[in-house]
């Protein structure tokens, strides 16, 4: 039985979402939230060998951001920790040590050159300044403060370890400490690895208690107030909730708190690349939930900042709690090409367009390199990309979208610009590895069109080359088909780039065609095939395949293991348009009623099944 396509969004959910939406931001004109946000843009700081996400604040403040639950402006931003406050914590020869990349290295567990190590050191003195401001801000009004960074238990006084080279929490304890704040103070770490340097810290204080529920203890855990509770490998939410619920209760009875510090790492859930326990993504906001309400009773001020959390998804688990924190309802966080997508548009909207276009802000008289184009010899035809982004300005646009940061997350440490504007088969765009133009990452080819899809202007994408020239293909990163070099897992970027670019250039759409199987689910995830019948097909391969990855997907689309079930004839991947719809025309016309009929009554006469993969020799 072949699948009936899936109807387009409605518009009363859409309308709904957007009622809602707007109830919130009312809601927070009339009643604002008892809860306080910390960040900054330099957090955005990546590390090659390292599965942090450098966008991982970014990604949780667009969220919040897109649902009305905060606005940018509201943000308070953060300070670099002063280097007096980290000596309340850490020892004079500790901090001289860092300034060698060797000491950074064995926190890191990678080689670091003295930039590296001078931009980590400065990333996490900046988020220990973030918890600094959390701190005030949760006192002051008695209330919830959140860093969107922080959380580096394991830095003891004399050595730094597990990625962790301050220990802000301690740093700002111990900054209360020297302002005469004498109240008792609780640090509930529920991060997949043990608090040890917390607890380190404050072994012999009896007004800090460290509660750290973790899967193997990091070194002694003996100290005043301290409870530490190493549950092993494997755990899933179950047991990991009864230990919690069995230790704080108790604990917040006996030692009543009058502050509170929640490192909500969500390196607990089972996705993490580098964790070994198994909680679902309900398992980690239950905990979270917990914890604050436990702290409301009576009402503790409470900073929170995020702590362990690796990979792609790490963002989405602190998003899903904040959003019920700043809400009291849960909202599921969007798939990461509609979060991408919109997290550029907002970064777009903030942006002044003369930045983008260099025009002019003199005299109106003043010439500028357009008026030259075609007087004066040597001024070429074409001065921008697509007649708009000067090259300094798209350059600006791949950098604040922090697709430039990720390339240097991958050690190409100086990605380099080159424009050829004047290409016969249109604008583009070349990133090299470094000014010496030794590796090509991306090379990006398009054009505006009034001719290729008739009725709309848009923007063709006539090439989009993505790789990693240092990786090689092995068991986990097969070569995929058409690739010299496995890709730089950048191509939900630069397709949110491309329609970001015919938003401001207000095309109708950006319309491709995609040469293999992995390119179009990718490009499905945001736009539609051209051809209603195209989409039915590609509907009913997706069905069959829905059970192997992306990679193995493409494999057997490639192989030739799909066949028609009735006729036994290959399915071989169509040479078919698709198109990501800007305007309201054009989405119309490839998600309306019309598309979807055209798209049904193909789909009921086709059935395709998959054939067993060959047997390996």
């Amino acid at each position: 039985m072949a699948p009936r396509p899936a109807p387009p969004p409605s518009l009363g959910r859409a309308l709904r979402r957007a009622l809602r939406r707007q109830w919130r931001r009312l809601r927070r004109r009339l009643h604002p939230p008892a809860v306080s946000l910390v960040h900054d843009p330099g957090y955005e700081r990546a590390l090659a060998g390292v599965a942090i996400d450098p966008l991982r604040a970014d990604r949780i403040l667009a969220f919040l951001a897109d649902e009305r639950l905060v606005r940018h402006e509201e943000v308070s931003v953060a300070r670099p920790a002063a280097l007096k406050n980290l000596l309340l914590v850490h020892s004079p020869d500790y901090l001289e040590a860092l300034q060698q990349p060797a000491t950074l290295t064995l926190i890191f567990g990678v080689d670091l050159d003295d930039e590296q190590a001078e931009r980590l050191i400065d990333l996490q003195r900046l988020q220990a300044g973030g918890t600094i401001q959390a701190t005030r801000l949760a006192l002051a009004g008695g209330r919830t403060a959140v860093n969107l960074g922080g959380g580096y238990h394991h830095a003891e006084p004399t050595r730094g370890m597990g990625f962790c080279i301050f220990n802000d929490v301690a740093v700002a304890i111990a900054r209360l400490r020297a302002r005469g704040f004498a109240g008792r103070v609780l640090v509930i770490d529920l991060d997949l690895h043990d608090g040890n340097g917390t607890r380190a810290v404050f072994a012999n204080d009896e007004t800090v208690h460290t509660l750290s529920i973790h899967n193997r203890h990091w070194g002694d855990t003996a100290a005043l107030e301290s409870t530490s509770l190493a549950l092993g490998s494997g755990v899933g939410d179950d047991a990991y909730l009864e230990a919690l619920r069995r230790a704080l209760p108790p604990l917040l009875d006996r030692f009543r708190p009058e502050l509170a510090f929640y490192v909500a790492g969500c390196d607990v859930a089972a996705d993490d690349p580098i964790g070994d326990w198994r909680l679902s993504a309900d398992g980690v906001l239950a905990r979270d939930r917990f914890v604050i309400e436990s702290l409301r009773t009576p009402v503790v001020p409470t900073v929170i900042v995020l702590g362990g959390g690796y990979g792609d998804e790490a963002w989405s688990y602190t998003a899903r709690f904040l959003s019920w924190l700043l809400s009291g309802a849960v909202i599921e966080p969007p798939a990461a090409e509609e979060l991408t997508l919109l997290r550029f548009r907002q970064i777009r909207a903030r942006l002044d367009p003369r930045r983008l276009t260099q025009v002019s802000e003199g005299d109106d008289w003043e010439l500028t390199e357009d008026d030259l184009v075609g007087i004066v010899p040597g001024v070429p035809h074409q001065t921008r990309f697509l007649g708009y982004y000067s090259r300094v300005g798209l350059e600006l646009m791949l950098e604040r979208f922090g697709i430039l940061e990720q390339l240097r997350a991958r050690d190409f440490r100086a990605p380099t610009l080159q424009f050829e504007l004047e290409h016969p088969l249109g604008p583009t765009l070349r990133i090299w590895s470094d000014v010496e133009r030794q590796e090509l990452l991306v090379e990006l080819r398009v054009n505006r069109s009034t001719r290729a899809l008739p009725g709309h202007e848009v923007l063709v994408l006539e090439w989009l080359l993505l790789q990693n020239p240092r990786l090689s293909f092995d068991g986990p990163r097969p070569r995929l088909p058409g690739q010299s070099h496995p890709g730089l897992g950048l191509l939900r970027e630069f397709f949110s780039l491309l329609v970001v670019l015919c938003e401001t250039l207000e095309l109708d759409g950006l319309l491709f065609a995609p040469s293999t199987y992995h390119v179009a689910d990718l490009g499905a995830r945001l736009g539609s095939f051209v051809d209603p019948r195209q989409a039915a097909l590609f509907r009913a391969m997706k069905e069959v395949l829905g059970g192997l990855s992306l990679d193995e997907a493409s494999q057997a689309v490639a192989t030739g293991r799909l066949v028609d079930a009735r006729t036994g004839a290959a399915v071989t991947w169509p040479a078919s348009l698709m198109v990501v719809p800007v305007s309201a025309t054009l989405r119309d016309q490839v998600s309306g009623p019309a598309y979807q009929r055209t798209a049904e009554e193909a789909a009921a006469g086709m059935a395709v099944r998959l054939l067993p993969a060959a047997p390996v020799a």
